[in-house]
């Protein structure tokens, strides 16, 4: 069984548990899809990704890592949507991301998902993932984003926000 249906497998396991003892869940909930909250995905996606060049043009490109991070991952919380889950876990969400694109679900290329977060974080990759980047900026004490590496979180932004749109439309 591959190690995304595992990890699936697992959150709903973890979410079912934490609701069963009267706990917010931190997994994945099988849910009936819901346009207006995908649509409210897509809004927060789309404000974070406003934040992402206004940060960089207020001199706090360093905060357009998180603003980025946080577009592509609304993105992604609304395609779960659109699959019948909730997720209050990003490695629940990625696993079901990458779950959906085995199943041949979704038509996202699992390379770019990879260049978020890796799927095998052990296995070495050529830059870092989204999620790097953000945790070395929002941790770190450098101010300024480099243009390359702001361009690149920009761009996948995007890219992931265009392709949820045309998903959550199907």
């Amino acid at each position: 069984m591959p190690h995304s249906k595992n990890k699936v497998e697992w959150c709903l396991k973890k979410a079912k548990k934490e609701i069963k003892e009267g706990k917010l869940h931190r997994g994945l909930r099988e849910i009936t899809p819901d346009k207006k909250i995908m649509s409210a995905h897509i809004q927060k996606a789309e404000h974070n990704l406003k934040a992402v060049s206004r940060f960089k043009e207020i001199g706090y490109s360093d905060w357009s890592a998180s603003a980025a991070f946080y577009s592509i991952y609304h993105s992604l919380l609304a395609i779960a949507n659109k699959f019948g889950f909730e997720s209050r876990n990003q490695e629940c969400t990625f696993a079901l991301i990458y779950h959906l694109i085995e199943e041949g679900k979704i038509p996202l290329d699992k390379r770019l998902i990879e260049g978020i977060r890796a799927l095998d974080p052990e296995k070495a990759h050529e830059k870092p993932t989204v999620i790097e980047v953000r945790e070395v900026e929002q941790y770190g004490v450098a101010t300024i984003l480099e243009n390359e590496t702001y361009n690149r979180l920009l761009n996948t932004a995007k890219t992931i926000l265009d392709k949820t749109k045309t998903i959550i439309e199907e």
